[in-house]
Protein backbone atom coordinates (compact mmCIF):
# COMPACT_ATOMS: atom_id res chain seq x y z
CA UNK A 1 0.00 0.00 0.00
CA UNK A 2 1.78 3.32 -1.08
CA UNK A 3 2.02 5.92 1.86
CA UNK A 4 0.75 9.82 0.90
CA UNK A 5 2.19 12.65 3.46
CA UNK A 6 -0.25 14.92 4.39
CA UNK A 7 0.97 18.30 5.61
CA UNK A 8 -1.97 20.62 6.37
CA UNK A 9 -2.89 23.09 9.73
CA UNK A 10 -6.41 22.91 9.10
CA UNK A 11 -8.34 20.24 10.67
CA UNK A 12 -10.85 20.19 8.15
CA UNK A 13 -8.91 20.14 5.27
CA UNK A 14 -6.74 17.53 6.51
CA UNK A 15 -10.04 15.34 7.47
CA UNK A 16 -11.05 15.38 4.33
CA UNK A 17 -7.75 14.94 2.31
CA UNK A 18 -7.01 12.06 4.33
CA UNK A 19 -11.17 10.53 4.22
CA UNK A 20 -10.57 10.82 0.32
CA UNK A 21 -6.79 8.72 -0.01
CA UNK A 22 -7.85 6.35 2.29
CA UNK A 23 -11.26 5.85 0.54
CA UNK A 24 -8.63 5.32 -2.68
CA UNK A 25 -7.01 3.04 -0.86
CA UNK A 26 -4.16 4.68 0.31
CA UNK A 27 -2.38 4.63 3.46
CA UNK A 28 -2.45 8.20 5.35
CA UNK A 29 0.32 10.20 7.44
CA UNK A 30 -0.22 13.08 9.19
CA UNK A 31 1.34 16.75 9.93
CA UNK A 32 0.25 20.08 10.85
CA UNK A 33 3.66 21.85 10.67
CA UNK A 34 7.26 21.97 9.13
CA UNK A 35 9.27 20.58 11.65
CA UNK A 36 6.49 17.45 12.07
CA UNK A 37 6.26 17.02 8.59
CA UNK A 38 10.68 16.87 8.20
CA UNK A 39 10.57 14.67 11.12
CA UNK A 40 7.92 12.29 9.60
CA UNK A 41 9.79 12.43 5.77
CA UNK A 42 13.04 11.70 7.34
CA UNK A 43 11.76 8.54 9.41
CA UNK A 44 9.14 7.47 6.94
CA UNK A 45 10.12 8.25 3.52
CA UNK A 46 6.55 8.37 2.36
CA UNK A 47 5.33 7.49 -1.44
CA UNK A 48 4.31 10.95 -2.21
CA UNK A 49 3.74 13.95 -0.30
CA UNK A 50 0.97 16.67 -0.77
CA UNK A 51 1.49 20.09 0.68
CA UNK A 52 -0.28 23.13 1.83
CA UNK A 53 1.87 26.67 0.98
CA UNK A 54 0.85 28.28 4.23
CA UNK A 55 2.15 26.54 7.51
CA UNK A 56 3.29 26.88 10.93
CA UNK A 57 7.04 27.09 10.93
CA UNK A 58 8.65 26.96 6.99
CA UNK A 59 6.13 27.57 4.81
CA UNK A 60 5.26 24.69 1.88
CA UNK A 61 7.65 26.21 -0.49
CA UNK A 62 10.46 26.13 1.53
CA UNK A 63 9.91 22.53 2.38
CA UNK A 64 9.97 21.49 -1.31
CA UNK A 65 12.81 23.58 -2.18
CA UNK A 66 14.78 21.87 0.74
CA UNK A 67 13.24 17.73 -0.29
CA UNK A 68 14.01 18.51 -4.16
CA UNK A 69 17.84 19.37 -3.13
CA UNK A 70 18.47 16.34 -0.80
CA UNK A 71 19.47 13.49 -2.52
CA UNK A 72 17.62 11.42 -0.37
CA UNK A 73 14.19 13.21 -0.55
CA UNK A 74 14.46 14.48 -4.36
CA UNK A 75 12.61 11.55 -5.69
CA UNK A 76 9.75 11.76 -3.24
CA UNK A 77 6.65 13.38 -5.45
CA UNK A 78 5.55 16.91 -3.96
CA UNK A 79 2.09 17.91 -4.76
CA UNK A 80 0.90 21.21 -3.40
CA UNK A 81 -2.81 21.57 -1.89
CA UNK A 82 -3.53 25.71 -1.41
CA UNK A 83 -5.85 28.47 -1.63
CA UNK A 84 -2.98 30.49 -3.00
CA UNK A 85 -3.56 29.03 -6.20
CA UNK A 86 -2.74 32.00 -8.98
CA UNK A 87 -0.52 31.13 -11.39
CA UNK A 88 2.33 33.07 -9.88
CA UNK A 89 1.76 30.30 -7.06
CA UNK A 90 1.72 27.37 -9.81
CA UNK A 91 4.75 28.97 -11.70
CA UNK A 92 6.38 29.27 -8.17
CA UNK A 93 5.82 25.96 -7.46
CA UNK A 94 6.64 24.38 -10.59
CA UNK A 95 10.26 25.99 -10.59
CA UNK A 96 10.90 24.82 -6.74
CA UNK A 97 10.22 21.02 -8.00
CA UNK A 98 6.55 20.20 -7.21
CA UNK A 99 5.13 17.64 -9.51
CA UNK A 100 1.56 19.11 -9.00
CA UNK A 101 -0.64 21.87 -7.86
CA UNK A 102 -3.74 21.73 -6.52
CA UNK A 103 -6.64 24.19 -5.31
CA UNK A 104 -8.79 23.87 -2.43
CA UNK A 105 -11.15 22.87 -2.05
CA UNK A 106 -10.02 19.74 -3.53
CA UNK A 107 -12.04 18.00 -5.68
CA UNK A 108 -11.94 13.96 -5.02
CA UNK A 109 -11.71 12.58 -8.16
CA UNK A 110 -8.83 15.32 -9.21
CA UNK A 111 -6.75 14.33 -6.26
CA UNK A 112 -6.65 10.40 -7.44
CA UNK A 113 -6.05 11.16 -10.95
CA UNK A 114 -2.84 13.47 -9.79
CA UNK A 115 -2.02 10.54 -7.17
CA UNK A 116 -2.10 7.70 -9.30
CA UNK A 117 0.07 9.36 -11.80
CA UNK A 118 2.57 10.22 -9.63
CA UNK A 119 2.72 7.65 -7.90
CA UNK A 120 2.32 5.02 -10.76
CA UNK A 121 5.22 6.41 -12.59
Amino acid sequence: MNTVLVVEDGLTDMEIISRYLQQAGYSVMSATSSEEAQDKIEKNKPDLILLDVILPGKSGFEICRELKSNPNTSKIPVVFCSTKNTDVDKIWGNMLGADGYLSKPIEREELIVVLNRLINK
